[in-house]
């Protein structure tokens, strides 16, 4: 922490870079739900699976159907048959074991058999080519088809819960920045905590898919070979993440702020901020990622990859941006950190987490100590009163006059109009 706060533009630059470049790899991260053939080898179901595989191809275990109405046909065998061949033209089709109508004739029936695995990504490309051709049948044959099997749903919910990054990500981060403007008063201090929280999100991102699916290291998890990943981790992580990223960034920065609203300067603050809650976030962090690495080496493989993206992204939050990067980004805008626009301010409300209020009131409390029943010091009201210094004593009166600040500042000391600066105490 010293080092980031004695040299912070070497500090902010290293750390994005690094997190950007662990991040890149997040671009190629593969989703799939789980199947038979990403258990450990010895499981029943896995044998099978490699079994199956070794005598029918990969893709028997994960055939793909494809539904033809044939209501609007005369010629439903025809037909058929001419989408058959069609399919078995397909670059990534095995074979074609079924097509065929029912027995009513009314819908027709192809079982596909791809090339690849369920969770292979070109299996992912063939189902994509058999929707394309949606509209080339209807031209030619004049029926509709649909493309289904549980590969196929698979594919669905692995693009839906993909799709539903983007939104997700941008409620978390727009929530984040509403609340943390709100509780540290401030714009730069919220935009920092979530720009933070987008680089460990990235890095976590980025190392799940070096590891688990390109096979980078993966002895030390104890991983077989590189597959693809629950297709419910990147919610699962962002949310946790999310959760955890906050609380550590409110620990520290509460702290910093608080010594800054009670007279240290902005230096001084983050080094005795960090002072007094590094530890706490070091202490809570180091529990979490205990708590996910445990699950590593011998967990299965969704719970594996999740628990692995997670301590990832633990440590990295809370040792490489809260730790690190936070205090270096604060050295650098100085008391711009804890600047909030006026405007703004007015309508944010306000939280106290740091006692600012609670402190001034107690420092107020014999004040003037004069025994006056009413005093005021620069009691200012913007555009009806300014610095007004009063002190009544017991059997005194005192006129005001001026309609305008009359009114003004007799509404300020009877507490119903706020002031804008300056103290007033009345016995």
């Amino acid at each position: 922490m010293l080092a980031a706060t004695k040299w912070p533009w070497v500090t902010v630059v290293v750390i994005i870079s690094a997190c950007i470049g662990l991040a890149l790899p997040a671009v190629q991260l593969h989703l799939s739900l789980p199947n038979s053939g990403q258990h450990e080898a010895t499981a029943q179901d896995r044998i099978a699976y490699d079994q199956a595989a070794q005598y029918f191809g990969v893709g028997f275990n994960g055939p793909l159907i494809v539904t033809v109405d044939l209501l609007p046909t005369i010629d439903p065998l025809g037909v058929m048959a001419g989408i058959e061949k069609d399919v078995l033209a397909i670059n990534g089709v095995q074979n074609v074991l079924i097509a065929t109508p029912n027995q009513n004739a009314d819908t027709g029936f192809l079982q596909i058999i791809p090339t690849t695995a369920p969770d292979d990504p070109e299996t992912q490309k063939l189902v994509a080519a058999l929707r394309a051709k949606h509209q080339d049948w209807y031209d030619e044959y004049k029926v509709k088809t649909e493309v289904t099997g549980i590969t196929a749903i698979s594919i669905d919910v692995s693009a839906k819960l993909a799709e539903a990054l983007l939104p997700f990500g941008l409620f978390v981060v727009g929530l984040s920045l509403v609340l943390l403007a709100i509780v540290f008063r401030s714009i730069a201090v919220p935009i920092k905590a979530a720009l933070g929280y987008l680089l460990s999100v990235g890095v976590a991102f980025g190392v799940t898919t070096l590891v688990f699916n390109q096979g980078w290291f993966i002895w030390l998890i104890n991983l077989e070979k590189p597959m693809a990943v629950i297709s419910f981790l990147p919610i699962i992580l962002m949310g946790i993440l999310f959760g955890l990223a906050m609380d550590y960034e409110v620990f520290l920065v509460s702290r910093i702020r608080e010594e800054y609203v009670h007279g240290a300067n902005a230096h001084d603050a983050i080094i005795e901020g960090f002072v007094a809650s590094g530890k706490v976030v070091a202490g809570a962090a180091v529990i979490m990622i205990s708590v996910f690495a445990f699950f590593v080496p011998e967990g299965m493989l969704p719970i594996k990859a999740i628990a692995f993206s997670l301590a990832i992204g633990i440590a990295v939050d809370a040792f490489v941006v809260r730790m690190t990067l936070v205090p270096a980004v604060l050295e650098i805008l100085g008391d711009k950190a804890w600047w909030l626009p006026p405007t703004l301010a007015k309508h944010l409300p306000t939280f106290d987490i740091e006692g600012e209020s609670l402190a001034e009131e107690l420092a107020l409390a014999d004040w003037p100590a004069d025994g006056s029943l009413l005093h005021t010091s620069d009691l200012s009201v913007t555009g009806l009163v300014a610095d007004q210094n009063l002190a009544i004593w017991p059997g005194e009166v005192v006129a005001v006059i001026g309609e305008k600040p009359r009114t003004a500042l007799l509404l300020a000391l009877s507490g119903r109009l706020r002031i804008s600066s300056g103290h007033a105490r009345v016995a």
